[in-house]
Order: structure tokens, then sequence, then C-alpha cells
């Protein structure tokens, strides 16, 4: 397989690993950043959460090195080799993003994103309200239809909002 080859050698983007393993809600989330995402000038319009780098962009090279001490840290608040560099990273993107919007893609409903940047972003930190009740499969279906649809989603503040919620109507089936 192709990706599997170049991860062996040159590496290969991380955002097309990542949609590779997690299919449909990585990649809906991926679609829908480069459909509608603005950055003050200067900085990166996407970062992508991994388990021990921070913040890296989607067109980052990975190898099968990388993927190893990926697979090696849990994705959870209380892990240090996960807290420290996301920390620090979104500590910089804090700083340097001025008083610019920070829109979360991932979870919602549980801490290992949310209860980490709250308390760096505060109300800067929004992710779209139709997530809420939204399984990952469902939000990655979501994604694709509003990139396809060319429709942003509705934001809200993470801090003060409900994050889980009754689950929604099942999206009408794509063609």
């Amino acid at each position: 397989m192709d990706l599997g080859r170049r991860l062996r050698g040159e590496g290969a983007p991380l955002g097309e690993v990542f949609s590779f393993v997690s299919s449909l809600y990585f990649r809906g989330k991926l679609a829908y950043a480069r459909a509608f995402a603005r950055a003050p000038s200067g900085l990166p319009p996407i970062h992508v959460i991994t388990p021990c780098d921070g913040l890296v962009p989607p067109d980052a090279l990975l190898r099968a090195p990388d993927l190893d001490r990926y697979a090696a840290v849990p994705v959870d608040a209380a892990e240090e080799r996960y807290r420290v560099p996301f920390l620090r990273d979104t500590e910089a993107l804090a700083r340097e993003s001025g008083d610019a919007e920070v829109v979360l893609l991932g979870s919602i409903a549980s801490g290992k994103y949310a209860e980490l940047l709250i308390p760096v972003l505060g109300d800067r930190l929004v992710f779209p309200s139709d997530f809420v009740g939204r399984g990952d499969m469902s939000r990655g279906g979501l994604l694709l239809r509003c990139v396809d649809e060319k429709r942003e989603l509705p934001y809200v503040p993470v801090r003060g909002t409900a994050r889980r919620g009754a689950r929604p109507a099942r999206l009408t089936p794509r063609r």
C-alpha cells in the first residue's frame, strides 16, 4: 500500500495518516477545517492535536516511528507526555492569535481536550453547537455535508455550554 511505503520512507502528511486511521470522523474534520479555517496573518489555520507532539499542522510528515511514539501515549489530560506539549503549543497559540476564536472540532463531551484548552483560551474556545449529542461518525458526516453545501456551522463557547445532550435525528444518507 502506498501510504505504508511512504510511512516507512520519506513520510506521509499527518492529515492523510489520521484520515486513514480514523476514517470518516477525521476526514470530515480536516475537510471542514480546510474549507472554513480563518487564522490571523502568519499563523497556520489548522492545528491537529497529537498524543505527544502537541499541536501539529496537518501537512507535517509522519514516519512509522512517529506512529509508534503516538501509540505509546494515552490521550488523557492526566498523562504528562500528552498534556505538557499540548499546553505548550496551546499557550503559544493563545499568545499569537490575539483575540481570535479557536474552533475545536474534536471531542467536546470528554475532558481530554476541552478541560486543558478552556483555562488557556477561555471563551475564545468555541465548537459547532450542532455537535451536541452526536457521536464521532455523525460529526464526521455532518462536517462533510457542510463542506459539500459550503455551509459553515454556528459556534458557541465551550465554557458554560452544555456539551452533552439528546441525540439529534439521524443525518439523511448522502448519495
